[in-house]
């Protein structure tokens, strides 16, 4: 069985291409690979998620399960004052992302190799990005959830996307369980945009 983009060091050959997306308003450029997520273009929850998210000009950012940084170069775009740390368990990922970073010249970001928040344990965040990695399996996804809540500053925010038939009702139950208040922010085509505050 072939592995999935949820591995540290992804078997497939590789096979490079690169894409110019808009995102935001903001034309970025992006190198992928095989063995990480959604390599041909953005997937449609990153997309969402993007649009939705509010991200103050001085925030600390993380961005979770960051794939080849679609959902942190765009915040980074965003936190023009602030900080944006992008973090996943793909050194592929890791290794895209740290060039996408490059390519867009976004100075104020960096990528860590992090198995969940293995790579960020001690540190404070005012807003928390995830598109989780379904794949992974509900127990990590929840990990995410309840894990984070302990990174976030006081008020802080965790904006998630998910789709309904992968679990966005217990996501939203999880949730509900570990935060202050959980507002749905946006709904579309099976997927839901959730932004629970601290």
């Amino acid at each position: 069985m072939a592995d999935h983009y949820y591995t540290n060091q992804p078997g497939a050959a590789h096979d490079e291409q690169q894409f110019t997306f808009e995102l935001r308003g903001k034309e970025l450029r992006f190198w992928t690979d095989a063995g990480v997520f959604s390599r041909d273009r953005i997937d449609f929850g990153s997309v969402l998620l993007i649009e939705n998210m509010d991200i103050p000009s001085h925030a600390r950012v993380l961005d979770v399960g960051c794939g080849y940084g679609p959902i942190g170069l765009t915040a980074a775009g965003l936190a023009t004052e602030g900080q944006v740390t992008m973090i996943d368990v793909n050194e592929r990922a890791v290794s895209l992302a740290r060039r996408n970073a490059e390519l867009n010249g976004a100075g104020n970001v960096e990528v860590l190799v992090s198995d969940v928040y293995s790579g960020v344990q001690g540190k404070q965040y005012d807003i928390i990005l995830t598109n989780p990695p379904i794949r992974a399996g509900k127990e990590i996804v929840h990990r995410i959830f309840t894990e984070g809540y302990g990174l976030l500053a006081e008020g802080g925010e965790m904006w998630v996307v998910i789709q309904k038939k992968q679990g966005a009702p217990s996501a939203l139950k999880k949730l509900q369980e570990t935060y202050q208040e959980v507002i749905e922010v946006d709904r579309k085509k099976g997927y839901h945009i959730f932004r629970a505050i601290k």
